[in-house]
């Protein structure tokens, strides 16, 4: 699951492309199908979105869920890949990007009526 705030101005109009570029990085970089996409936007008024000095009305924060498993060199790529493609393809500055990635157990993420740790019909790979 992917949370991404922004300047309702900025991000709204770049929604759908910002939501294709993330998904082939995950495609990319972690092997998610092309149907394994959980994005979540949240635009926010410029008075109620507060960032660090130095940044622009470009400034996108990008929240990654997932459950944990993926190695620590390929959490790197993704979010070196996540800052190249999305300052090639949208022109937003490497800057003004935040990415975060949040880790949780398999037994701490519940969907299809089970829990993460009881799903063995994934179609992708965990462990990567």
């Amino acid at each position: 699951m992917i949370i991404i705030y922004g300047i309702k101005e900025r991000l709204n109009p770049i929604k759908t492309e910002l939501s294709d570029v993330i998904h082939r990085c995950m495609q990319t970089v972690l092997g998610l199908p092309e149907d394994k996409r959980a994005h979540r936007f949240i635009p926010m008024d410029k008075d109620d979105f507060y960032y660090p000095g130095g940044r622009t009305d470009a400034y996108t924060v990008i929240e990654i869920h997932m459950m944990s498993g993926r190695q620590v060199d390929t959490q790197k790529q993704l979010i070196k890949t996540l800052f190249q493609e999305i300052e090639t393809r949208l022109f937003i500055s490497p800057s003004d990007i935040e990415i975060t990635i949040h880790e949780q157990a398999p037994y701490q993420w519940g969907f299809r009526g089970m829990t993460g740790d009881e799903a063995r019909d994934l179609n992708y790979k965990v462990n990567v």
